[in-house]
């Protein structure tokens, strides 16, 4: 839903001339059809030209047989309210890279997806309508490295109190970096969340954060590490040692990994022959091995005690 705004020519050479336009999006979301009918609730922002004017609703359906689109220019928007909500949190920031399973400080690659998962009751401002009231991101704290996040919002479906954005971030350096995201709700009031991260190059293939979990443990660890290799079919290969090198188990399994972090490879403390292994200190090297053809290797430590 858009709302127009109005504009005037600022030629000197020519008479002023006012026009409407409409590119503040007031609401996007998704909602659920049902024997053909649909309903939606949201909102509307505090930030929106409060002159009543002429709005417009556009449409899209799909199903996996058939599609739908159109639009609606009988409403108009403006004004305030005479009841206004008293709101003064700031929305809920949930910052990834890739996805969800990220974890902050953690590796990615050179070209990543910055995830945001933003909610607040009352719903989150994109509007664009007021100046820094936008959804930001800034790059280690440089502000001519800020992103404009507005158009990459959409909220979930069914719900205008939440939603998420992905944002591509091309050609990092190697290296830290962080971002410092800023959101707002409708009422106008802000949070912010730092998501912190190391860029490694995609020209070899590297191992971070590798650990398992519990550890000691007694019955049940999982292995789990980080990555450059995403978006592609990982063999990887847990070798499972006694401290002088002797090989008691290997767990071999080929994993998915749309992000930069694998975890849930799960271990029952069990060698080769289905018998439990005797308490100590163990040795472990994980082998990764990408279908483009990198690897990457580490050796880490892990006890069992029963």
């Amino acid at each position: 839903m858009t709302n127009e705004k109005k504009i005037s020519t600022i030629d000197p050479q020519s008479p002023i001339t006012n026009y409407y336009i409409q590119n503040n999006i007031i609401y996007k979301g998704k909602a659920t059809v049902k024997n053909g009918k649909f309903e939606f609730t949201f909102v509307i922002p505090k930030d929106i030209n409060y002159e009543i004017a002429q709005g417009k609703i556009s449409y899209y359906a799909n199903s996996t047989t058939e599609d739908a689109s159109g639009f609606d220019k009988g409403v108009y928007i403006g004004g305030s309210s005479s009841n206004p909500v008293i709101d003064n949190e700031g929305p809920q920031i949930k910052a990834y890279l890739n996805n969800e399973k990220f974890v902050n400080g953690g590796i990615t690659t050179p070209n990543s997806t910055l995830l945001l998962h933003l909610s607040d009751d009352n719903g989150i401002n994109y509007t664009g309508n007021s100046i820094g009231h936008d959804i930001t991101a800034v790059l280690d704290n440089n502000a001519q490295n800020t992103y404009v996040l507005n158009n990459f919002y959409e909220s979930d479906l069914d719900n205008y109190r939440s939603g998420i954005v992905k944002f591509p971030l091309d050609n990092l350096s190697e290296g830290k970096h962080s971002l410092t995201i800023k959101a707002w709700d409708i009422m106008n009031n802000s949070s912010t969340a730092t998501l912190d991260f190391i860029v490694v190059s995609s020209s070899k293939g590297f191992l971070d954060h590798v650990y398992n979990y519990p550890n000691p443990f007694t019955t049940h660890t999982q292995f789990m590490f980080e990555h450059n290799l995403p978006n592609q079919n990982l063999f990887v290969n847990i070798k499972i040692m006694t401290m002088s090198g002797r090989i008691v188990k290997n767990i071999r399994t080929i994993v998915n990994s749309e992000g930069t972090r694998v975890n849930n490879i799960d271990w029952d403390g069990k060698d080769e022959y289905g018998e439990k292994l005797a308490n100590g200190v163990y040795l472990y090297n994980i082998h990764v091995k990408s279908s483009s053809g990198l690897s990457a290797n580490k050796l880490e430590k892990l006890v069992i005690l029963r």
